[in-house]
């Protein structure tokens, strides 16, 4: 029997059913497409207003292009302070909380000790709790002990809540962490911190690397906790809140985009290392 006759006993499907076999086969592709855009859509418009020149107040109609926004983005006043302050902070408690993070992940996975599990428990309740609450807590203790809130009380309370990120990003790559590597090097005459700086710090490098960069994404965002410790002080999240009440100048607009391109540029650059080292194993 040819193919020909084959074909010709095979029942043609129709429109509708092929149309259903096509959905069936992009459905996950299609709303993989979909959610992703439903996420990138707000940064879209952030971006595209950047560049727009409203004639009030309020940056929410679009009038023309400029690039004016760009070139003077301090142009509005006490937008650079704030800046310099969220970024002073963020790159502050980002190193201190990963560096503090890294130690406890270390110590939580490889030591038994007393208190472990209730260390755990610790680590994890900052992720948990609500931020109004952590901000209203932390107020709470600097006032008790009568700390003047500042640039102190801000860095205090963003290393707090930046350490259990570190701890559950380092933490995860630990636990798969091949111990024979070390062994084999203090086999071959390595002492402890040698074997550390040479073996096991360039293996977690990539996750201490990925901590460092969440932390300070979480630090430069963060409001609700800043409101509460911040005092007089104005970070770059603080002065959008305020500014918001009254206008809406699309330098906030630029600010925004740019710290998202830096860590977008910063995550991409990580991934571009890892893999670049992986070929070269």
């Amino acid at each position: 029997m040819t193919s020909v006759a084959v074909e010709a006993r095979r029942p043609r499907r129709s429109a509708p059913a092929k149309s259903l076999a096509f959905v069936r086969r992009h459905l996950l592709t299609l709303w993989s497409v979909l959610f992703f855009g439903y996420l990138v859509l707000p940064i879209a418009v952030v971006a595209v207003f950047s560049f727009n020149a409203p004639k009030g107040r309020f940056n929410f109609q679009w009038e023309h292009f400029t690039f004016s926004n760009w070139t003077h983005w301090n142009a509005i006043p006490g937008i650079q302070s704030a800046v310099q302050l969220s970024l002073e902070i963020a790159v502050i408690a980002s190193i201190l909380a990963t560096a503090l993070g890294t130690l406890m992940a270390l110590a939580l996975v490889r030591y038994g000790f007393r208190g472990r599990g209730t260390t755990n428990f610790v680590v994890f309740l900052p992720l948990s709790t609500p931020e109004i609450v952590l901000g209203a807590s932390l107020l709470t203790l600097f006032l008790n002990f009568s700390t003047p809130l500042g640039f102190k009380t801000i860095l205090i309370a963003h290393v707090m809540f930046c350490v259990s990120f570190a701890v559950v990003t380092v933490k995860a790559r630990l636990v798969g962490f091949d111990r024979h590597l070390e062994e084999a090097a203090m086999d071959l005459g390595a002492n402890e911190w040698t074997t550390f700086q040479k073996v096991t710090l360039p293996l977690i490098a990539p996750a201490i690397l990925a901590a460092l960069l969440l932390c300070f994404a979480i630090s430069i965002d963060d409001f609700v906790v800043t409101y509460f410790v911040a005092g007089s002080r104005v970070t770059f999240p603080i002065f959008v809140w305020g500014a918001a009440r009254v206008a809406t100048p699309p330098q906030i607009n630029v600010i925004g985009i740019a710290f998202f391109v830096i860590a977008v540029t910063a995550m991409l650059g990580n991934v571009f290392v890892q893999n670049y080292r992986a070929k070269q194993a």
